[in-house]
């Protein structure tokens, strides 16, 4: 939560959405919480007006980032959008697929992540980017850029990992 603040104060986006996604295509579903104890756990973080989780990628029946985007565009024509998405998925990001339409489609907001930032700076989406990247003070005019256009956050990597929350958790309910 805390980096989700950081980036709607640097971005000065107007609502943030936690989008739960039913299913992502290069992760196993072994040892993934269901679908719907995740989206009930984002509930629990968001505040429900600036801060809002959500299942619309589940609604819209999409599967692929590139797709989820259009339709979302395509739903909400008159919105501004920028898609939040951390340093390790942005090191991954050409595995993607259609990862240059998603480039294009919505400026980037990239959150720092312990072990990922550096090889993701230096991996082949940034290298392929890098002229499309905007200095940190241009955040609060991101939502405005026209795509490409990417940003790292400059706030202190958090060492949190969904992997981690996982494993605490199941350790909770076995206790």
């Amino acid at each position: 939560m805390h980096i989700a603040r950081q980036a709607m104060v640097h971005a000065r986006l107007d609502q943030l959405w936690l989008m739960v996604s039913p299913g992502n295509p290069l992760k196993p579903q072994h040892g993934m919480a269901p679908f719907a104890e995740r989206l009930f756990s984002a509930q629990r973080l968001a505040d429900g007006r600036r801060i809002v989780a959500t299942d619309i990628e589940q609604r819209l029946g999409t599967r692929f980032t590139a797709d989820t985007m259009a339709a979302l565009k395509k739903r909400f024509p008159g919105q501004e959008f920028v898609w939040l998405m951390g340093a390790d998925n942005l090191a991954q990001l050409p595995r993607w697929d259609r990862w240059l339409r998603i480039a294009h489609a919505m400026p980037i907001l990239v959150l720092p992540r312990p072990q990922a930032t550096r090889r993701a700076l230096s991996g082949q989406a940034a290298a392929r980017l890098r002229r499309y990247r905007l200095p940190a003070r241009a955040g609060v005019c991101l939502a405005q850029a026209c795509p490409p256009a990417w940003i790292l956050l400059p706030v202190k990597e958090n060492p949190s990992s969904a992997t981690a929350l996982r494993r605490r958790q199941a350790k909770l309910k076995f206790w």
